[in-house]
């Protein structure tokens, strides 16, 4: 059997949650990419428009909250001919399993991406017992 992967222009999708509704201006879910090994989870989120220091990672009771300003590209010298960039806020919320080692989770921000480090416990880390004679 062969599997082809095809390539989906994602657009991004404002979050309709009702809790959200309170938030000033619109709220987007940013696209999401999780990939694991035997050490550790890697998430990487998609925050276009978002500066490093328009970046925020929350970690209470077991729940990681992403969050991202996007900011208007002018600089006010400029008058609108079209805008079809989304200014407003991401925002996407992941429940951490006890698999994770949540005091040593590190984050770093580059070109638009989000890239989370999530360890595993030792306990969660898959080990290889070997099986001796007698």
């Amino acid at each position: 059997m062969v599997e082809t992967k095809e390539l989906q222009v994602k657009e991004k999708q404002e979050v309709s949650s009702s809790t959200e509704h309170t938030r000033p201006g619109p709220v987007f879910t940013p696209s999401v990419d999780i990939y694991e090994n035997d050490r550790e989870i890697i998430m990487l989120a998609d925050m276009p428009g978002v500066s490093t220091d328009g970046i925020g990672i929350d970690l209470k009771e077991g729940i990681l909250t992403l969050t991202g300003d996007i900011k208007p590209w002018e600089d006010g010298k400029e008058s609108n001919v079209l805008i079809e960039f989304g200014i407003g806020k991401y925002y996407r919320q992941f429940t951490l399993s006890e698999a994770i080692q949540q005091d040593s989770i590190e984050a770093n921000f580059n070109d638009g991406v989000l890239k989370v480090i999530l360890p595993k416990v030792a306990k969660a880390v898959p080990r290889k017992i070997t099986v001796s004679n007698g």
